[in-house]
């Protein structure tokens, strides 16, 4: 790779609205592995900034940074991942229902007369 394609993590993480210091901490935890200069700073090229597209893309799904590695991880297979997806589409349709109640309670709310919503007729 040619180095005018690597950027610095001061740079990368501008691109993706971030601090530098999550960029080092997921690569603490072994979601990042930029490639190192004589000095040591960090160099980062298109691979790092999908596997950062990647990585928030799965954190906004709501998975945990142990979930995402596992999903990363070379030794994970088919079943391993489907397994992982089946758990957290399970729990998000949990909260999803949660969710629609407690906005359907507050809709009513919102509709009732009553000067309390214990007190509305339809409650």
């Amino acid at each position: 790779m040619k180095s005018s394609e690597e950027m610095s993590i001061g740079t990368l993480a501008d691109r993706f609205g971030l601090a530098t210091h999550v960029l080092r901490h997921w690569e603490d935890v072994g979601l990042l592995d930029p490639r190192r200069q004589a000095n040591g700073r960090r160099r980062y090229g298109p691979a790092d900034e999908a596997r950062i597209a990647m990585i928030l893309l799965a954190k906004d799904a709501g998975l945990g940074l142990d979930q995402i590695r596992l999903l990363f991880a070379a030794t994970a297979d088919r079943l391993t991942r489907r397994a992982l997806y089946r758990e957290h589409h399970d729990r998000l349709a949990e909260r999803i229902a949660s969710l629609q109640a407690s906005l359907s309670v507050l809709e009513h709310a919102m509709g009732c007369d009553a000067e309390d919503i214990t007190t509305c007729p339809d409650f």
